[in-house]
């Protein structure tokens, strides 16, 4: 079984930074995407930003060059540099990631448990 635990989410007022991360664990064989989701209240869940295991990375047109996006294979740790905040970027963000563990042949794609981001004005 695999598990991801995210840390870093918080209140902080508009203009500010706050750094999130996102740690997979458990019989790990290989992770190919990880990325970032978010959820406001009574909005569907949307994507953020994504990172291929080569580092490639995909933004949300509404995050774009505010947020930042990177990896530690090594660490199986995705992280999400979040500047400039707005009263908008309020939600719940989620990491997600496309994991290989010694369990199965193929890829599946797990969830974390989501940690609250809360922008004030």
């Amino acid at each position: 079984q695999v598990q991801l635990v995210e840390s870093g989410g918080g209140l902080v007022q508009a203009g500010g930074s706050l750094r999130l991360s996102c740690a997979a664990s458990g019989n790990i064989v290989s992770i190919a995407s990880m990325g970032w989701y978010r959820q406001a209240p009574g909005k569907q869940r949307e994507l953020v930003a994504t990172i291929t295991s080569g580092g490639s990375t995909n933004y949300a047109a509404s995050v774009k060059g505010r947020f930042t996006i990177s990896r530690d294979n090594a660490k199986n740790t995705v992280y999400l540099q979040m500047d400039s905040l707005k009263p908008e970027d309020t939600a719940v963000y989620y990491c997600n990631a496309d994991v290989r563990d010694s369990g199965s042949y193929y890829f599946n794609d797990y969830w974390g448990q989501g940690t609250q981001v809360t922008v004030s004005s």
